[in-house]
């Protein structure tokens, strides 16, 4: 449970990275990359610097693990039973394309689970907020709490996300494998939320993505009533091994449907 004061601080503090990311979206900016070949911008670093302060201020106890973390950090985690799990801005490629399609994600992972997250998007305004039991919320700038629900059951033709920057054959052909859809395109953690508004049904992902890429979504997922299951069909843990790579998932906005037989052998 997360305590409402608390609550209002970490949804400023994404506010307040939103705002950082926005004073580089609006001007001009270099793209470098990492090891990895993954983009960063000074968007990024200047909102993991803003999260870092703000949470540090709130919560002076929980320590922090966020995309743009130091080595030192990414080391030491295996120790956290509680911490703070962050992309300061998910969504680079669809950042430097300036579609819009990004985000602020802050999850509360509680010995391993996603108690709680955040999701801001700074292009609108609207923040998204909720975790398992708690409900999920869509807030728009400025604006009160509005109540969101996965839709359940969910009928044909099933809505069906896709990455914009990430196509992988074997997220292909599961969509394939489900029938009557209608795929839609959408970069960023924006997919999470669009399954716990009930605008999406199925967001299948067998691609790389990183914890920090889906905690916050999770929580606000299951929040709504949906959930994120490896192909195994067990919900994802975080901060529980070694790597910070996730294996392939499934998310659902009606933990009904058959998606295991969409998966194929």
């Amino acid at each position: 449970m997360i305590e409402p004061a608390l609550r209002e601080g970490v949804i400023r503090v994404a506010r307040a990275a939103a705002a950082e990311i926005l004073k580089v979206y609006r001007g001009e900016f270099d793209v470098d990359h990492k090891d990895d070949r993954s983009p960063v911008t000074a968007a990024d670093l200047a909102a993991h610097r803003c999260i870092a302060a703000g949470l540090a201020s709130l919560t002076p106890a929980i320590p922090l693990l966020s995309e743009e973390s130091s080595s030192h950090d990414i080391a030491e985690r295996r120790r956290w039973s509680r911490l703070w799990l962050v992309d300061p801005l998910d969504g680079t490629r669809e950042f430097i394309k300036r579609n819009g399609e990004f985000t602020v994600n802050i999850a509360l992972i509680e010995s391993g689970v996603a108690t709680w997250g955040v999701i801001q998007a700074p292009a609108t305004g609207v923040v998204w907020h909720g975790g398992a039991g708690l409900g999920a919320f869509r807030r728009e700038n400025g604006g009160s709490d509005r109540a969101v629900q996965a839709r359940a059951p969910a009928t044909p033709p099933l809505r069906v996300a896709a990455s914009r920057s990430h196509r992988d054959q074997r997220s292909i052909d599961f969509i394939a494998r489900m029938g009557d859809t209608q795929p839609l395109g959408m970069g960023s953690s924006l997919k999470f939320c669009l399954l716990a508004e009930g605008e999406l049904d199925v967001y299948p992902r067998f691609g790389p993505t990183s914890e920090w890429d889906t905690a916050a979504g999770q929580a606000i997922l299951e929040g709504a009533g949906g959930g994120l299951f490896d192909p195994l069909g067990r919900p994802f843990r975080y901060n529980q091994r070694a790597s910070l790579l996730n294996g392939g998932f499934v998310a659902l906005g009606d933990t009904a449907l058959p998606w295991q037989e969409w998966c194929g052998g």
